[in-house]
């Protein structure tokens, strides 16, 4: 079931314009995982994401607060940073399993920290460093995610 989707972003208004091009392909409760070293890009993309969703007002990083809830018509995206999560059983206490349902979309930063608690990602989202810009790279794993690469308009 793996398809895979590969393109360059040179700048951080790339990184924002992909983000809104890859919300607009999501047309289904949806887990997005997203990878990469700290800097990359990942809070970037989903600014570009949420606002396109038609979230007006400022998208940060939820560092410290696990995560930011954004209530927009008709979607609840969640907005999760794993990167200072002590323990993975922390997700638990925080009732993580409410969080998935059939009007949410979900972009997890840090997945790796919460393994063993986290769904099965739809896409797996990897912004890699290559010299002055950042290579994304989108991995489906389930036909959802197959479906919505499938739906993607972005020209290169």
């Amino acid at each position: 079931m793996t398809q895979t989707f590969i393109t360059q972003l040179t700048d951080a208004e790339r990184t924002v314009a992909f983000g809104a091009a890859l919300a607009r392909a999501c047309t289904q409760s949806t887990t997005c995982y997203l990878h990469g070293d700290l800097g990359a890009g990942k809070t970037t993309f989903c600014r570009g994401f949420v606002q396109a969703m038609g979230h007006t007002g400022n998208v940060k990083s939820p560092t410290y607060t696990l995560v930011e809830p954004y209530q927009l018509t008709p979607w609840q995206v969640y907005h999760f940073d794993l990167y200072r999560l002590g323990d993975p059983e922390e997700l638990e206490f925080m009732g993580i399993r409410d969080y998935f349902n059939e009007q949410a979309l979900c972009l997890i930063e840090w997945p790796e920290k919460g393994q063993g608690w986290l769904p099965r990602a739809d896409l797996d989202i990897t912004l890699r460093y290559e010299g002055e810009q950042r290579a994304l790279v989108i991995d489906a794993n389930t036909r959802v995610g197959a479906a919505i690469i499938d739906r993607l308009e972005w020209e290169d």
